[in-house]
């Protein structure tokens, strides 16, 4: 299988200083890359029964619309607020320098239905945790939040520990 952390640009001080960013627009322009990777974000569900694949803004739409496609499964986006053009559900996070939120249509997981949430990267879980909140508020059951990249030194999985959390890289 192909190694695919070679297609993954390290940009030091981006978006500010101190911070090394993990760039995946070179893994989504090689096929073979795109391709191994979903491969590999499946692998890690087991093809446990799917019935909604969570994308979270907006990079975790890449890899989760691949998922639902090979899963079998719907396709739900969670949004920054005011994205999506129906009625929404708002969950608001914390983040190291101030608040933020995410949006999901109200009719978009259906009571009992099984999830996967999905994201390119898990770095302080902040993100990840308000698109669970928004699942469960729904009546949707976690079943993995499922990432390309963990930045395992901030700990972001601690805010996920009540699901299983799975990642491809780990940093």
């Amino acid at each position: 299988m192909l190694d695919i952390e070679q297609y993954i640009r390290e940009i030091p001080d981006f978006p500010k200083k101190g911070v090394s960013f993990k760039d995946i627009t070179p893994l989504l322009a090689h096929p073979d890359a795109l391709n191994t990777c979903a491969q590999e974000l499946l692998n890690l569900t087991e093809m446990q029964p799917i019935d909604k694949v969570v994308g979270i803004e907006s990079r975790g739409f890449f890899f989760a619309t691949l998922l639902a496609e090979r899963l079998g499964a719907g396709f739900v986006p969670i949004r920054k607020p005011g994205k999506l053009p129906f009625d929404t559900l708002k969950q608001p996070y914390t983040l190291e320098y101030g608040m933020d939120a995410l949006e999901i249509h109200e009719d978009a997981i259906e009571k009992g239905d099984r999830v996967l949430v999905h994201d390119d990267v898990l770095a302080t879980g902040g993100t990840a945790q308000a698109a669970c909140r928004l699942v469960e508020s729904l009546g949707g059951t976690i079943v993995q939040c499922n990432f390309l990249i963990e930045l395992s030194f901030l700990k972001g999985a601690r805010k996920l520990s009540k699901y299983e959390v799975r990642s491809v890289l780990t940093y």
